[in-house]
């Protein structure tokens, strides 16, 4: 390849990132404006920071409002010397490239616990080999974490996240399903860490344009996918029982981000991530009961034993009439 073919390829690559960079940007003031409308009483109050190093974000975090306990929606684009481990075990011919990465993340830990707890995150990458073209890819999904079952909501959930992929490519549902039941699995609990949705990474096989266009069709649908499941559980009542609970899911939360979350580990290996807003994920209260188990038939029983499995929530019900 020549030097002109290289340098107009790396171009055309920083104009495809500042498209994408424009998006996330867009996206997280879409979001935080719905949930802080949604909530009715907090605001997002923003954190902007920049690296001296290179990079800037927007971390905007609503805390004690109405119907979040906390809501952390974050923006970030970075750039580092050298990819990391965890950036790279899929691609170890990129470890030690220079990089740059942009993404929107949210955590949404709502106060109701009939009310599930929510994650998103929408992500672009592009590393640069020595004396090679750039090579980029995309990452995301959403997944949802309930703490008390109602079928309905997971088939919304689902079906708004098939809605969201199916146009671009056959099976890409039931291919990013299956990855995020796998991805969001606590395996020292050996149990899932919700009822699944999406999750796909080092993903460009669509070209970039309908990769993106994908991408994009993921983080617009997600309001969409949650906040009708909020408008119908938020008025719910609980009782402290029920909190308690709620706290004790939150642990395998902790658990998972701190243990197996890709983006946390990302964010901490690179050097260049931000702690505080890393784990803006994490929940205000948490519990970590020892030995602690739902009673037997209980709906927390039912919950571990009938939701936070592996299911086709799409799959039709048998007819029984016959």
């Amino acid at each position: 390849m020549s030097l002109n073919e290289s340098g107009s390829q790396q171009a055309q690559t920083l104009a495809d990132a500042e498209a994408v960079l424009a998006y996330f940007k867009g996206l997280q003031d879409q979001i935080c404006q719905a949930l802080a409308k949604a909530d009715g009483l907090a605001q997002f109050h923003e954190d902007a920071w920049q690296r001296d190093s290179g990079g800037f974000g927007r971390t905007r975090v609503l805390a004690k409002g109405a119907l979040f306990e906390k809501a952390g929606v974050g923006l970030s684009h970075v750039r580092g010397d050298a990819l990391p481990p965890s950036a790279t075990a899929h691609r170890p011919q990129l470890a030690g490239c220079p990089w740059q990465a942009m993404g929107v993340s949210l955590v949404l830990h709502p106060e109701n616990p009939m009310v599930p707890t929510s994650h998103m995150n929408v992500r672009f990458f592009i590393a640069y080999p020595e004396n090679q073209p750039p090579v980029w890819w995309f990452g995301g999904g959403y997944d949802l974490t309930p703490y008390y079952g109602f079928a309905e909501d997971c088939v919304h959930w689902h079906q708004t996240a098939k809605s969201a992929v199916e146009p671009f490519a056959a099976n890409l549902y039931q291919e990013f399903k299956q990855w995020c039941d796998q991805y969001f699995y606590l395996k020292h609990r050996q149990e899932p860490r919700g009822i699944g949705g999406l999750f796909y990474d080092d993903f460009d096989r669509l070209g970039f344009a309908d990769s993106f266009a994908m991408t994009r069709s993921v983080g617009d649908s997600f309001l969409a996918a949650y906040l009708p499941i909020v408008e119908r559980r938020r008025h719910l009542s609980y009782t402290q029982q029920q909190r308690d609970w709620q706290a004790e899911r939150r642990g395998r939360y902790v658990e998972f981000n701190l243990v197996f979350d890709r983006g946390t580990i990302f964010g901490l290996q690179s050097g260049v991530g931000r702690t505080e807003s890393i784990l803006m994920s994490l929940p205000p209260q948490v519990h970590w009961t020892y030995g602690f188990n739902p009673a037997p038939d209980s709906p927390e029983a039912q919950l571990l034993s009938d939701y936070l499995i592996a299911k086709d929530w799409l799959a039709p019900e048998p007819d029984i009439s016959s």
